[in-house]
């Protein structure tokens, strides 16, 4: 994955976070990971927010740690 772009195919999102293209797809669907759809329906998803997802999760995943001390 180039950090110099902007925006990435799914296939390049779901290599970034480490999930399936399937389930990049599922992701997106659901809202979880923002895009955009181009011209012709190619869907791009952009690298601030694939960079606030991971961000997020780590968040929530520190704030459940601390509250199951």
């Amino acid at each position: 994955m180039n950090a110099d772009r902007l925006l990435y195919r799914v296939s390049e999102a779901a290599d970034a976070i480490g999930v399936s293209r399937a389930h990049c797809y599922e992701l997106i669907a659901r809202g979880i990971v923002p895009h955009i759809r181009l011209g012709g329906g190619s869907i791009r998803v952009p690298r601030a927010a694939l960079e606030a997802l991971v961000t997020q999760q780590l968040a929530e995943q520190a704030r459940a740690e601390a509250a199951g001390r």
